[in-house]
């Protein structure tokens, strides 16, 4: 066993910045994993990505453990800065995140640790799957892969983004895969989750079935200041299937206990906007801004989309659930259209959307149901010309 050297990947972000270190997944990138989201987080922290050897830009290595990884990012991090800094890790790199909660706490501002868990896995089932690897290349995992990674329906939405993810894992090298895997064969921090004091993000897919919810749930039970995060028909790879949405929450928790700007909030309301409302429309209301319209619109964007929209407490489902029906009760039409789109956004079905029109028949008045069916009807058969159904 050795150290190996980590390769980082720099995203952006101002020389003075503090430094976030982004940790990648078995098979995947730094760049193919959290470029999107590292777009969004960089506005305010100094963003670094780092490949697992043999794995994108990293150089192949001898054998090593989880320990040994997180020393390496340590090195890593001592290059950027010799303070403390933020950490955000999905699956094996959640591993080293944990590692380095235990190993370096007093380095550690904040950790975010997505679809991962203390201990994942058996033993043999990870060494079985590196022989499968060393004998036949990584491409024997790529069918298992697509599978294990993306939810129901996630590669025809955004074909480019998962055909990027397989594509890095095809070339992962062979050796330097079935090592990380044999590390994970050893790893299992769960009975020392107690002594982790810094606080912890964990963050879950509700689809994920590499890493299901309950393993994140043990961490922030585990640990001594957790919170648990579900992300709503979201997979393994959450960095790259939801982008604005981690980046948000990664800001969110990375900002707790320091001063959080009011340039902050607007940021992390304005990625959130954009990935509800679309590119297109925000950028619409962006070009339409006039000086007698631009402080209301920084007020949505900090407050509506900033300090309501990226509130952990309820998923985006529920959260456009609620909204339809209080623009539905209120008569806000115009509102209505937009987030009647928004709501297919974030992943509400039409039959769902017909279910919450049926319910406000009843609660809101049928009056106002009835034009709300209407409005619906012009507007989600052109989502679904335009986007694609999406379940």
């Amino acid at each position: 066993m050795s150290i190996p050297r980590i390769v980082g990947t720099e995203f952006g972000g101002a020389d003075t910045a503090p430094l976030l270190l982004l940790g990648p997944s078995l098979g995947t990138s730094a760049a193919t994993l959290w470029s999107a989201a590292a777009a969004h987080l960089s506005q305010n922290w100094r963003v670094v990505g780092w490949d697992l050897p043999g794995h994108g830009r990293g150089d192949t290595a001898d054998a090593f453990t989880i320990a040994e990884l997180a020393e390496a990012v340590l090195a890593l991090a001592d290059g950027f800065t010799t303070e403390t800094f933020h950490y955000a890790g999905d699956s094996v790199g959640g591993c080293v995140g944990l590692q380095l909660l235990l190993d370096a706490p007093h380095r550690i501002a904040s950790a975010t640790v997505l679809c991962t868990g203390a201990a994942i896995g058996t033993s043999d089932a990870w060494r079985e799957r590196a022989a499968t690897v060393r004998s036949g290349g990584t491409e024997t995992m790529v069918a298992a892969a697509a599978q294990r990674w993306f939810p129901e329906g996630f590669a025809d939405r955004e074909p480019l983004v998962s055909s990027a993810l397989l594509e890095a894992l095809r070339a992962t090298d062979a050796d330097s895969y079935a090592q990380v895997c044999e590390a994970l064969a050893d790893f299992d921090v769960v009975d020392r989750l107690h002594e982790i004091t810094t606080p912890v993000l964990a963050v879950a897919g509700s689809q994920d079935i590499a890493t299901p919810p309950d393993h994140l749930q043990r961490i922030a039970a585990g640990v001594k200041d957790g919170q648990l995060v579900v992300l709503d028909g979201v997979g393994h790879l959450a960095p790259a299937e939801v982008p604005a949405r981690v980046a948000a929450l990664i800001a969110e928790h990375a900002s707790t206990g320091s001063p959080t700007t009011i340039d902050e909030v607007y940021a992390g309301g304005l990625a959130v906007r954009r990935e509800v409302l679309g590119d297109a429309h925000v950028d619409r209301a962006i070009a339409a801004t006039t000086d007698f319209t631009a402080d209301f619109q920084r007020f949505i964007t900090e407050y509506a989309w900033g300090a309501i929209w990226t509130r952990p407490g309820l998923d985006r489902r529920s959260r456009s659930l609620i909204t339809l029906t209080a623009l539905v009760a209120r008569g806000h039409h115009e509102e209505l259209k937009m987030h009647l789109l928004a709501a297919r956004r974030n992943g509400l079905s039409n039959d769902e959307i017909k279910e919450l029109l049926m319910q406000t028949a009843i609660y809101c008045g049928v009056p106002d149901a009835n034009t709300a069916f209407r409005i619906a009807a012009d507007v989600l058969p052109d989502f679904d010309d335009d986007m694609g159904e999406r379940p």
